[in-house]
């Protein structure tokens, strides 16, 4: 069997992108996120934090007006639609200021989430979907790459295979799935696999057990929505927002127990990570 190549430091050091000097914050893009429910604000604000950290130029999150507190006080600088999915399906709504969108942490898989992954699939832009958003479903109508990022358990679920089966062999999965459903895959866990609609698939090298904890999978979502915003390759922002969040990860235990990390310390060691590919 062919091994399944690594997307390396060098890889992302070579792919990330410069900051236009002379940009300004619509140069680098604005983002839809679609997080968070009136029991659940803290995955919309791990993932906000994340996205405006992951060089976006503007966000919006479209989230319950009960939530809009608890981000605001944590993440000032978005702005807020609320109770979006109540009018999903108003035909005066426009999506065409955003450069990518993502929907799913802090939601419910119920039939509003639904409403607004069929009304957005058409649109023509990049669509994240993780947590709540993670149901098994058609992507016929999509219009632009579409990145899922299950762990195990949501990709059960999404592909009807035990998670005993898809263990023996998590990657040819992955890549099975990516191809039967036209999306690309982000299978979350010890080498991580990110598979594409297309064949190609890399093993991420990065992170560790300090990963093992409720919502840094949101902030992963947050760090992928920012990164489709400013580079000018979907995939290389995919793969890079995987390795610049398990290179997080990594620097955390240079010097502290990986029992400790919080999903919101991955985001305030990134300025830093991702300086270190800058150089």
């Amino acid at each position: 069997m062919k091994e399944i190549p690594r997307w390396s430091e060098k890889d992302v050091t070579r792919t990330l992108p410069h900051r236009n000097q002379e940009g300004h914050k619509g140069s680098f893009g604005t983002a839809l996120l679609i997080a968070g429910s009136a029991g659940m604000p803290g995955a919309a604000v791990l993932a906000t934090y994340a996205a405006m950290r992951s060089g976006l130029g503007k966000l919006t999150v479209a989230t319950s007006s009960e939530s809009i507190v608890a981000i605001s006080s944590f993440v000032p600088e978005a702005t807020f639609e609320t109770d979006l999915l109540d009018r999903i399906n108003d035909s005066q709504l426009d999506f065409n200021q955003y450069s990518a969108v993502a929907v799913g942490p802090g939601l419910l898989p119920d039939y509003k989430t639904e409403a607004a992954i069929d009304r957005l699939l058409p649109e023509g832009k990049p669509m994240v979907l993780d947590a709540g958003a993670l149901s098994p479903r058609s992507y016929d109508s999509a219009a632009a790459p579409v990145i899922l990022t299950p762990h195990m358990g949501e990709f059960s679920r999404i592909t009807g295979v035990s998670v005993e089966e898809l263990q023996k062999g998590q990657a040819a999965y992955a890549a099975d799935w990516a191809n039967r459903l036209g999306v690309t895959i982000v299978l979350k866990g010890p080498g991580t696999v990110i598979a594409f609609p297309d064949g190609e698939t890399f093993i991420n090298p990065t992170g560790n057990s300090s990963l093992a904890k409720g919502g840094t999978g949101d902030t992963l979502t947050g760090m992928i929505l920012g990164m489709l915003c400013c580079h000018d390759n979907w995939r290389h922002a995919v793969l890079n927002a995987v390795h610049i969040h398990g290179a997080c990860a990594d620097e955390w235990i240079r010097t502290r127990s990986p029992h400790s990390l919080l999903a919101h310390d991955l985001t305030e060691l990134l300025p830093v990570v991702m300086n270190s590919f800058e150089k």
